[in-house]
């Protein structure tokens, strides 16, 4: 019999294998054991853990909350083991997912990618643009921009940048539609909403009496930045928008800003991986070229 240790890291390698490959029967080929060994594996390992880690039907492999706990903790484990196997001099080599939200990757992300692989020529990068919030560990993604004011504590978090943000207009809408003087004025006016706000319908302002929530509508909701920026820029409507993106329309005057001195509280820009015991190097390599680039940007 195996001893306990050694019986656990079977059944953490084979369980991980499950998890990525959504199969046993493609998880014993890729381990070159039986289906029957990763079976009893999996299921001794959820009797140890206590918890049911696997949902299995006769169409459908999924994994419990109680089983992407643990997944994140044996995918840590196996990276670790790796790269004791290829030994220190290997800590520049390997491949990174990265995930980002579209508009702020194409804008700003391939210079400081472009630094980062010349620094490492051994590491690799694939990069997956989505303007929605994946799941860090389902997704298998070593590291994630998010702009956002950050709720969740199971990450490893380093802010970037700060972004104001501001209502955004084109000249043409308010010279037809009038300028807002106040937010209770934009039930009058086209507010166009970003969709992936946790509620899009409802825009949050800052006065001297405190916070101030305005419900609002409009013609057209998009889930990408850019495309809301272009809406903006077209006089289809009013929109809040970050002022990374926008710093250029509004020095150039394609775009002003209205309801200043009402403006909605900054977001930060934050590079962000699952939480562990300890940092692969090539992430945290990733993580210090990130810091650097943006350390000195204000988008204010």
């Amino acid at each position: 019999m195996p001893e306990p240790l050694f019986d656990d890291l079977l059944g953490l390698a084979c369980f991980a294998r499950v998890v990525e490959l959504r199969s046993f029967t493609q998880a014993a080929t890729a381990l070159g054991v039986s289906k029957s060994v990763v079976s009893a594996r999996v299921s001794r390992l959820e009797s140890r853990v206590g918890e049911r880690l696997l949902i299995r039907t006769t169409r459908k492999l999924s994994v419990t909350n109680a089983g992407m706990e643990v997944y994140a903790h044996c995918e840590r484990l196996l990276k670790e083991a790796s790269a004791a196997t290829r030994g220190a001099s290997d800590a520049g080599r390997g491949a990174l997912r990265i995930n980002a939200p579209i508009s702020f990757a194409q804008m700003y992300l391939a210079g400081p990618l472009a630094r980062f692989l010349a620094a490492h020529p051994g590491a690799s990068v694939e990069v997956r643009l989505s303007d929605t919030l994946v799941d860090l560990v389902e997704e298998r993604v070593d590291v994630a921009l998010r702009i956002s004011r950050l709720r969740d504590s199971s990450f490893v978090a380093r802010k970037l940048a700060s972004t104001a943000l501001c209502v955004c207009a084109a000249p043409a809408y308010l010279k037809r539609r009038g300028t807002p003087k106040h937010p209770d004025e934009l039930s009058r006016h086209a507010c166009l909403r970003y969709l992936h706000l946790r509620a899009e319908d409802e825009w949050r302002f800052h006065g001297p009496k405190g916070r101030i929530p305005v419900s609002v509508q409009g013609p057209l909701a998009v889930g990408n930045g850019t495309l809301l920026r272009e809406a903006v820029a077209e006089g289809v409507g009013l929109a809040v928008l970050p002022r990374f993106m926008v710093d250029e329309d509004l020095r150039s005057g394609r775009l002003v800003t209205v309801l200043e001195a009402f403006a909605p509280k900054p977001i930060g820009v934050y590079a962000v991986h699952a939480a562990g015991r300890s940092t692969p190097p090539l992430v945290r390599a990733l993580m210090d070229v990130l810091t650097s680039e943006f350390r000195a940007v204000r988008w204010t």
